[in-house]
């Protein structure tokens, strides 16, 4: 099926979208704190999160973090021409998208709306954000959102962006931080991850979410890792585990330029820059590459009975990604498809692997991903699709020139 979406940009599909079956697993009848909201007339009025001395010194602590993994980082990596020559190319690229970032840094930092750094977990960085509509005057949809970031350099705030323009939608987005290597390998993110997932299905509700209207969604990294945590999760429930989240909670999951298959990525990402040595460091071994990719778990003949207990499954991925070609995509939904699960590929001709995360949100007015995956959260929801008509155009927020400078600068 093509759709072509305004500026000519071809839509491929590999399926049409099938009805969603509607949950059966929900948490309701265990007691709950009071939420954020006194009566459904009543929003939650959110006061500034301490002083502005305190909000400077909490992104001092934030740059603080970031800066100390990238010294260690550099410690693993060595100095080596590629990781070099991409290291300039991600300093120009950011100088280029800066007044964007910067906007969106300012609404991070400053805004009333965002609630940083709500503690998940036991562990480092253990940490998500909460991006809340400036009016919950009743149960919001949500997205749980995990960012991207080379398995190296993931970071909650990434997702900035996204959570401001959905929560302008009436959808609490809440980003995750996790262990990156070196500070963990991937058995430790995809489980900071999973604790996050359960903490948002078992306590959204305090904030002003719906417990039974949750989407989960991972961009590149990201994408690899949640949906890791997503296909793990419907093996331990289906071998009758006990679990403290379940994926019948999960309303739909969607992945953004994704890997799903790392044995078939591994010689890709090393003539990339991100050598074997370290990848397979990240992977914990040649011998764990199969344990980590969803493309292979849904095949596994000790997985039939899982494969029934995932949400719809759909993927985006741009046909000029660089960093993690578009057939990673096609062949995780061929995958799942061939095991009955419910799965779409929708790709977006000329887009590479930054384009639809982030030139596009910041080049402002129409963007078809954003606005079809706000169509399909409001999909049953009459008002909320009536309010998303009536909200004005994306602001841009980068001038058009930069944005075509930094594609080409991008090291992605």
């Amino acid at each position: 099926m093509e759709h072509r979406g305004e500026n000519g940009q071809l839509l491929v599909r590999a399926s049409t979208l099938p009805t969603l079956p509607s949950n059966t697993y929900n948490y309701q009848t265990r007691k709950r704190k009071k939420p954020l909201y006194k009566t459904k007339s009543t929003p939650p009025r959110l006061g500034r999160q301490g002083s502005f001395s305190r909000e400077i010194g909490h992104a001092a602590a934030e740059t603080y973090l970031i800066t100390r993994l990238a010294f260690k980082l550099l410690s693993y990596l060595g100095l080596g021409y590629r990781w070099i020559t991409r290291f300039l190319g991600l300093a120009l690229y950011a100088m280029l998208l800066m007044p964007g970032f910067l906007q969106v840094a300012f609404y991070y930092f400053f805004s009333p709306l965002v609630r940083r750094s709500v503690v998940y977990g036991d562990q480092p960085r253990n940490r998500l954000d909460l991006y809340l509509p400036a009016k919950i005057d009743s149960p919001k949809p949500v997205v749980a959102f995990v960012t991207g970031g080379a398995w190296i350099i993931g970071y909650k705030a990434w997702g900035s962006l996204l959570g401001k323009q959905l929560s302008e939608h009436d959808i609490i987005v809440a980003c995750f931080d996790y262990r990156n290597f070196p500070q963990g390998t991937i058995g430790d993110m995809e489980e900071d991850v999973s604790q996050g997932i359960s903490f948002v299905c078992n306590n959204i509700a305090d904030y002003g979410g719906d417990p039974n209207r949750i989407y989960l969604m991972g961009q590149s990294a990201g994408a690899h890792i949640s949906s890791c945590a997503l296909v793990k999760q419907a093996i331990k429930e289906s071998r009758g585990e006990t679990v403290c989240w379940s994926t019948s909670q999960i309303k739909a999951y969607f992945g953004l330029s994704g890997g799903y298959n790392l044995p078939n990525l591994v010689d890709h990402f090393n003539n990339r820059g991100l050598y074997r040595s370290i990848f397979l460091s990240i992977m914990e071994g040649e011998e764990s590459l199969q344990k980590f990719s969803p493309e292979i778990m849904v095949q596994d003949q000790s997985s039939k009975a899982a494969v029934h207990l995932l949400p719809h499954i759909i993927l985006f991925h741009g046909t000029s990604d660089g960093s993690i070609p578009s057939d990673s995509s096609k062949a995780f939904v061929d995958a799942l498809h061939g095991v009955g699960a419910q799965a779409e590929l929708i790709l977006y001709d000329g887009k590479t692997h930054t384009d639809l995360f982030l030139q596009d949100p910041l080049r402002g007015g129409k963007d078809d991903l954003f606005d079809y995956i706000v169509a399909y959260i409001h999909a049953n929801d009459k008002e909320a699709l009536d309010k998303d008509a009536m909200v004005p155009p994306r602001r841009r927020l980068v001038p058009e020139i930069l944005l075509k400078l930094a594609c080409r600068t991008s090291p992605f």
